[in-house]
């Protein structure tokens, strides 16, 4: 395509230009195998089982879907001390915790044990990360609460609304797997980093105004999640505030909180932050039980019942009238557990240098959860706090997941009667420390300097679940960033390119200052692939730049626009649509005079262009394998142009020079 030797501006060499090649066709089958390989198996799991024997085959399927029997023959004596230190000291943290985030979901304190016992296993045996400690989270719980209470009161009918939060985690650990097994989850990628700051500050900013009901010791409280229904309720209710319980409160949040501080500061004392919220719990539960507080005003959890988790697989409400609440508040959950726990995973992966399979995690998280509600537990996953808690404390396997749910199993079945006299302002106040690290007001203030869109998400976010519910805030976030992808793909970039002195790089002009216009022809790049969804703007943007152009050259002595070059190096696709739009560039062209010349096309778009005739439109001959060649055709045929009306122009002369001779 495009034939003669053509020179490169500013070039000492001369260069045949290349043939862009078409692909050759496929069969079908083929074809829509590799499609679906790379869209859904880009890490090409099955790798593995290539040339393997039938049982070695069944071997590596078992440690895949069960990572720990990979790793269990390398286990030594050594990283079994360091989990068994780590497992202790996150159940430390996962036991107070547990409790107080089960009072946050309106769900009896001892679920958040029960939370802290199965789950743990079933993830230590499927799960691929070795830091991530699993238990309950606040915003989930919290989510289940504002969900579930909107359509049952907890108070009023306890039994149905325990059954519906189990419910919802079957449903949730049924989502959650699916999306692991079909290979989609992608889908939690539209959670983006801007969405997950704003919201997760949101949820941390409302949990933390609801914990004022424990600080102040009030017994009724709104069910609302947004500030105007909390503060109503708070500053509707001052005869009832409770002096000793805000004491309380107030002095176990300063303990946590310069707890915390002392273990940012050196990172070796972080064991002073994970047995803050233990130590606060057995302390508050000794100063009431001396001072018999419980009589004046400060609540306590009263009676946990001993002993392991009841089965509760007849427990499920799937006949309910309630049902599609379940339904609706499992995914919701559900997607939100996911997008806390494989972050988290990812994270702490990275700093050991291994990788973790997402979908693998969203299975192990799916059965966790499918075996939890079986269980008495609610939705669990992996939490910043205490994974960062393992990760501290020196684990190496996710054996330290099982060590913890050992000792969780050690006070299930001795220890919940020393948990009487609990306070529950102290349950209040470990939330509040905790949902205090949540509300990064900092990564706000990077967002805002680094990109001002992403920046008004992670607000809409924050100010939704506020001022809104959990629910709008979440919605409103995924709404603005599905908005903000659309626009990339309806809106897709196009800048003129220009040629850098020295050289044969053409590039964007607004990006390198020093790259010059190539006279008599205007370089355009598209950024992106050429949908239905943005044809019809591609076509009005490279009009506009050819207005533009032209006017810029009407007003200086330079050469007239003749050649508009097309770079689609960056045009991974292209559907019927985008090869409708081009022949429609190619005959507006035509009609103003100009050429147009397609540079670099990719393998899947040059093989739909053949397939489309687009090809033969336009002219084998003006499509080029890169910019520098389609320029230098370009230049030779303006050279050869002006050669030609130059010798025209002077056999005219020549003319009439002899017909005023002859007269």
């Amino acid at each position: 395509m495009g034939t003669g030797n053509y020179e490169y501006p500013n070039s000492k060499y001369n260069q045949q230009p290349h043939k862009v090649a078409i692909p050759p066709p496929q069969p079908f089958v083929k074809s829509l195998k590799n499609t679906v390989k790379e869209t859904f198996f880009p890490d090409d799991p099955l790798r593995q089982f290539k040339g393997q024997k039938p049982s070695r085959k069944v071997i590596l399927a078992f440690q895949y879907f069960f990572p720990i029997f990979e790793w269990l023959s390398s286990y030594n004596l050594s990283f079994f001390k360091s989990d068994i230190i780590a497992g202790i000291t996150i159940a430390s943290l996962a036991i107070p915790q547990g409790i107080s985030y089960a009072k946050l979901a309106n769900l009896p304190p001892i679920l958040g044990l029960y939370s802290s016992f199965i789950p743990p296993l079933v993830y230590a045996m499927m799960g691929s990360s070795k830091d991530l400690a699993v238990g309950t989270v606040a915003v989930a719980s919290l989510l289940t609460g504002s969900m579930l209470g909107a359509v049952v009161n907890a108070n009023e009918e306890p039994k149905l609304y325990l059954h519906l939060a189990f419910t919802a985690t079957f449903f949730a650990g049924v989502f959650q797997a699916s999306l692991g097994i079909l290979r989609l989850g992608f889908i939690v990628d539209f959670l983006s980093h801007a969405t997950i700051v704003g919201f997760m500050g949101g949820a941390a900013t409302v949990v933390c105004l609801q914990q004022l009901k424990g600080i102040l010791g009030l017994e009724h409280f709104t069910h609302g999640t947004d500030l105007v229904s909390v503060l109503r309720s708070v500053f509707s209710q001052t005869h009832k505030w409770r002096w000793e319980s805000a004491v309380l409160g107030i002095c176990f949040l300063f303990y946590l909180l310069v707890a915390r501080f002392v273990s940012t500061k050196r990172p070796k004392l972080f064991w002073i932050s994970a047995m803050a919220p233990l130590t606060s719990v057995i302390l508050g539960s000794v100063l009431v039980y001396l001072t018999h507080a419980e009589k004046h005003g400060v609540q306590v959890i009263g009676e946990l019942k001993k002993g392991l988790n009841p089965i509760t697989i007849m427990d499920l409400s799937f006949g309910s009238q309630y049902i599609s609440t379940a339904i609706k508040t499992g995914i919701v959950t559900g997607v939100i557990a996911l997008a806390e726990g494989i972050a988290v995973g990812r994270s702490f992966a990275m700093f050991k240098n291994y990788n973790i399979d997402g979908n693998k995690e969203m299975i192990a998280f799916g059965m966790m959860n499918i075996a939890g509600s079986c269980t008495s537990c609610y939705l669990t996953t992996g939490p910043f706090s205490r994974s960062a808690v393992n990760f501290n404390a020196g684990c190496k396997t996710a054996v330290s997941n099982i060590v913890m749910a050992i000792a969780v199993m050690i006070t299930l079945l001795f220890l919940t009667p020393l948990f009487h006299y609990t306070p529950i302002v102290v349950l209040s106040s470990i939330i509040i420390s905790a949902m205090l690290g949540l509300i990064n007001y900092e990564e706000a203030i990077h967002l805002w300097s680094l990109d001002k869109f992403d920046f008004v998400v992670c607000m809409s976010a924050y100010f939704g679940v506020v001022f809104g519910s959990v629910e709008i805030g979440l919605v409103v976030a995924v709404a603005l960033s599905l908005l903000r992808v659309l626009m990339f793909v309806s809106r897709p970039r196009t800048s003129p390119l220009g040629h850098i002195p020295d050289s044969t790089i053409y590039r964007s002009k607004d990006q390198y200052q020093n790259a010059q216009t190539v006279p008599g022809i205007l370089i355009l790049q598209i950024d992106a692939p050429i949908y239905f969804a943005n044809s019809s703007y591609l076509r009005e943007r490279i009009s506009r730049w050819v207005d533009e152009e032209e006017d810029r050259l009407k007003s200086s002595d330079e050469t007239s626009l003749q050649y508009v070059i097309l770079a689609l190096s960056a045009v991974g696709n292209i559907d019927t649509s985008g090869i409708t739009m081009l022949g429609e560039v190619k005959k507006v062209m035509e009609r103003r005079g100009l050429k147009l010349v397609l540079a670099n096309p990719g393998g899947e778009v040059i093989k739909k262009m053949n397939k489309g005739k687009l090809i033969e439109v336009i002219g084998q001959e003006w499509i080029y394998l890169t910019v520098g060649e389609a320029v230098s055709a370009c230049n030779f045929m303006l050279h050869t142009y002006k050669k030609t009306e130059k010798l025209n122009s002077g056999s005219e002369s020549e003319k009439e020079s002899q017909n005023d001779n002859n007269v």
